[in-house]
């Protein structure tokens, strides 16, 4: 009789994920969903990060910059994906916009390419990218998108998220600091729409994106409403997050939102890199940032998991804990 033989059989390698932009709002998010997955991360930091969430990760850590094309190498080497969350949000030049967004997710492109050609590249653009005359931020955003795609072609996907809010986020505090008013400013027109998401759920789509890219595409992510929501709608949800029941909604004159805007392109001149300027009212005062069905991102397991009354809520939540609010 034959005796069964034994095995050497190993299980399955976990797939490999290196990330930048891992200390960022949306990157400490990201490591998190990749590890739940199954995922193994492997994250280039300039610096130290005490995230209490990655305490029992274990994530691998590259220490460098995307300017050092040897932390680069170390970073891909293995990869079975390589997601590209790392951008520049505010800056005092053009220049600078187009040094990290363009030129330096180029540089990672071409490591990539060189180092770890069997790795899908996903890269986490904005859907400022679809208008990139509004801002240089956008223009920027825009290029490197372009830039990446000459050098990896179909192994290259995009996703765009719109308005990312939730738990941790700096940028978008400022609207439940406005709806803590008794007047809370709309900042865009009646007609406007702007699509959003929360990180949670845009974690988890990259995540999915990751183990099942559509080459070659541009895609936008959007919660369940893609048509997007108004300004009324978007402060109205915040003033109920923050329990202003009392809240009353009017539009800003155009006049004050203008002189701020030029108070923060003052500052950009004495080297303050502010959020609010002339080309950010400009992205903010863009009519049209809905999502059509053509470019909206979808994934195999994946639906959004937050409106945006529970979505505030959560974020509210979070920001109260720590007494950001």
């Amino acid at each position: 009789m034959n005796q069964p033989q034994p095995t050497s059989a190993e299980p399955p390698r976990a797939r490999l994920a290196a990330v930048t932009g891992a200390t960022g709002f949306i990157g400490r998010h990201l490591v998190v969903a990749l590890a739940a997955a199954g995922w193994h991360t492997r994250l280039l930091m300039r610096r130290e990060l005490d995230e209490p969430r990655w305490r029992n990760l274990q994530p691998q850590v590259v220490a460098g910059s995307l300017g050092d094309p040897a932390a680069l190498e170390r970073l891909v080497d293995g990869a079975d994906a390589v997601i590209h969350v790392a951008g520049l949000i505010k800056a005092t030049r053009r220049s600078d916009f187009f040094r990290v967004n363009r030129d330096a997710a180029t540089g990672l492109a071409e490591t990539a390419r060189r180092i770890a050609p069997q790795a899908h590249f996903l890269l986490i653009s904005s859907l400022a990218a679809r208008e990139p005359r509004l801002s240089d931020y956008a223009a920027s955003k825009r290029a490197g998108e372009d830039a990446v795609r000459a050098t990896l072609g179909e192994r290259l996907t995009v996703l765009r998220p719109p308005a990312v809010y939730g738990p941790g986020d700096r940028e978008t505090l400022v609207f439940f600091q406005l709806a803590r008013q008794r007047f809370v400013p709309l900042l865009g027109s009646a007609s406007a729409r702007a699509a959003m998401i929360h990180v949670d759920d845009l974690v988890q789509l990259i995540v999915r994106l990751a183990a099942s890219p559509p080459s070659g595409q541009v895609l936008t992510a959007a919660d369940a409403r893609p048509e997007g929501y108004r300004w009324d709608e978007v402060l109205g949800a915040a003033a109920r997050a923050v329990g202003n029941e009392r809240a009353r909604l009017v539009r800003a004159p155009h006049a004050l939102l203008r002189a701020l805007a030029l108070a923060g392109d003052a500052g950009k001149w004495l080297g303050a890199a502010n959020m609010l300027n002339s080309q950010k009212l400009r992205e903010l005062r863009h009519d049209d940032w809905s999502v059509p069905a053509s470019d909206l991102a979808t994934a195999a397991d994946w639906a959004p998991q937050f409106d945006l009354d529970t979505g505030f809520a959560d974020a509210v939540a979070w920001y109260r804990a720590r007494h950001w609010l």
